[in-house]
């Protein structure tokens, strides 16, 4: 195998890899292939995933999640939206939104870059080469600053972007809407992470199965929300139990104790997915408090959330054309809440399609995309939309839309346009999106200027404006003045993408600082696994010491008391610690224990024995 391209699910909560080939797509990496989009910034390097994630309340200033939130987005347009609670937001450069680890500003996208260089060494580790090229997934409605920030995070992963795919098309691959259908159909496919929701309206209709008339997938419509997810709901639920939680602190919670506050919301929203009424404990020093929520008090605290979601689904029906639906496809964790499924079912009369675990849709989806552009198959045909329109802005602060949303992607417009004043030598061109009319109320993404016009008489000159949308949804625009000859273009990188010089600096000190990050990353999942073994052993000496010599009990009081050494220093000087002497200690305690479990074992088994009456007859 040869510079395989992969799917990446870049998720909110969640990330995943995958791969597809002659067997089919499949998810890489251990168990369900999970890793939770978590990072950790250390003095001494970035710690991603189940590590981070679970020393999160540990770790409350130095530890983010739900990145994907910020990414591609100013600070103030965060804020506006609600920003994600514990994730420390800044004004970065040029007003972008950026979170402050000690002295250092971090952006999003260089956050997001540890978790794609994780999923890519994920995958090299399984399908033994190097990974360099992905089809990467976004939400339908991320707009052309969101994608270029997505595409500028790969790039620091060291991954070439190879596609932009939106997840509800990716997901509606992967689920293999039409396949062994004759008919064709319209498909709602309903996607609900941790951070972001969207609806896309599809017309598929079916190969004749003869191989040469492959399968279409044309996206109709699309709505959605940028800012709506599971995430949400925690914070609803966080905001409900604070003032209770709170009286029974005597205090304001501390960042640790808003952590475990929000764990415990996350926990009980999971819970009542299968339960009417669920209790969450949450340990504190002097004790415990207990979280209680059922299932009618979780819906009440969604219906806002509901609301929202119900106008995003209007919308794209009416978008398309309101047209009968024929399947509704859950995808995204957050659609196992019983509220969503139901609200899904009720807005499209049809009752929810749940074949495949909607955490891991999306990444076999782009999988399956990979393995198109890869040419490992030739019968899918896959036509995504253009999200929100892009338009010109002209006199007077209005805007001429040259693609409109939902147009099919790639796409072409070509408009005319001319100067409004006498002599005129130059235009501006100010590219924007958004849906409306005005250019103060759209996004800005790109200013450019042709010059060098010959001075006309106002309305004479003809100045011919090319938008093309890619199949990336990347979009280029080309002007010409018709009469002179004189050109001018721009490959549109939003106010919000990186420049040039701050993705090669990023790339720099990614390099720079490697030794240093997976040194970093391997103390950390030894003091993880080494706090695990010690307290299993502390457990089983408390039970069964009694049947073991003093001095085997002292020897490994002394291993223990090696291995802990181990971890204080690498909590307080983790760059100090030699990580193969830490590994033979953990080892050296692990051989020295085995009398201890044998011990433990036998310890068991009389206790069994003291409540056995008699043996009955064979």
């Amino acid at each position: 195998m040869q510079d395989p391209i992969v799917g990446i699910d870049l998720g909110t909560t969640n990330s995943l890899v995958a791969f597809a080939d002659a067997r089919g797509p499949r998810v890489l990496g251990p168990g369900r292939g999970l890793v939770p989009s978590v990072i950790r910034v250390d003095p001494t390097g970035v710690v991603v995933g189940e590590s981070a994630k679970a020393e999160r309340a540990l770790h409350p200033h130095t530890t983010f999640a739900s990145v994907k939130r910020l990414i591609g987005r100013s600070a103030a347009e965060v804020r506006d939206a609600g920003a994600p609670q514990g994730l420390g937001l800044v004004d970065g450069p040029r007003g972008l939104a950026a979170v402050r680890v000690g002295d250092r500003t971090l952006l999003p996208q260089e956050l997001s870059a540890h978790v794609l260089r994780e999923l890519a060494r994920v995958a090299s580790a399984e399908l033994g080469v190097a990974v360099r090229r992905a089809v990467i997934t976004v939400p339908a409605y991320f707009d052309d600053g969101q994608r270029q920030a997505t595409r500028d995070a790969a790039r620091l992963a060291g991954l070439e972007a190879v596609r932009i795919v939106n997840e509800p098309t990716a997901a509606a691959l992967a689920y293999g809407i039409g396949r062994g259908h004759r008919a064709a159909e319209t498909v709602a496919v309903f996607d609900l992470g941790g951070g972001t929701f969207d609806l896309s309206i599809l017309s598929v209709i079916p190969g004749d199965g003869t191989g040469l008339d492959g399968e279409f997938l044309q996206v109709l419509a699309t709505a959605g929300d940028t800012a709506l997810g599971g995430d949400d709901l925690d914070a609803a639920i966080v905001a409900h139990a604070l003032p209770p939680y709170e009286a029974w602190l005597g205090g304001p919670a501390t960042p640790q104790g808003m952590e475990r506050l929000r764990a415990a919301a996350e926990r009980a929203k999971c819970a009542l997915s299968t339960v009417e009424c669920t209790t969450e404990r949450i340990e504190h020093e002097h004790g415990a408090w207990e979280l209680v929520l059922d299932r009618a008090l979780l819906e009440s605290l969604a219906q806002p959330l509901l609301d929202r979601m119900a106008a995003c689904c209007r919308r794209a029906l009416a978008d398309a054309g309101a047209p009968a639906i024929d399947r509704v496809v859950l995808v995204g964790g957050s659609t196992r809440v019983p509220a969503v499924r139901a609200l899904a079912g009720r807005i499209f009369g049809v009752e929810p399609y749940t074949a495949l675990d909607p955490d891991v849709v999306v990444a076999l989806g782009a999988a399956l995309q990979a393995q198109v552009l890869a040419g490992g198959r030739t019968d899918l045909l896959l036509m995504d939309v253009v999200p929100l329109s892009l338009g010109i802005e002209t006199a007077g602060g209005a805007v001429a839309k040259m693609i409109v949303r939902n147009s099919a992607m790639p796409a072409r417009a070509t408009e005319m346009f001319s100067t409004g004043v006498d002599g005129q030598t130059a235009v501006k061109l100010h590219v924007v999106q958004g849906e409306r009319e005005l250019v103060k109320d759209c996004r800005s993404l790109a200013t450019f200027e042709l010059r060098g016009l010959p001075p006309m008489p106002a309305g004479i000159p003809q100045v011919q404006v090319d938008f093309m949308v890619d199949a990336n949804g990347v979009l280029a625009v080309h002007a010409v003045e018709r009469r002179s000859g004189r050109r001018a273009q721009v490959q549109v990188v939003p106010a919000y993408g990186l420049t040039t010089d701050e993705v090669d600096r990023m790339e720099a000190e990614s390099l720079e600082h490697a030794r240093e990050d997976m040194h970093a990353h391997r103390v950390i999942d030894l003091v993880v696994n080494a706090r695990l073994d010690i307290t299993w052993i502390e457990e089983a000496r408390t039970r069964a010491g009694a049947l073991l010599d003093a001095a085997y009990l002292e020897d490994l009081e002394g291993h223990l008391t090696r291995l802990k050494g181990f971890i204080a220093l690498a909590e307080r000087s983790p760059g100090q610690v030699d990580a193969d002497a830490f590994h033979a200690a953990k080892d050296a305690l692990d051989r020295a224990s085995m009398r201890l479990h044998e011990a433990a074992i036998v310890q068991s088994l009389q206790s069994m024995d003291r409540g056995v009456k008699g043996v009955v007859q064979p």
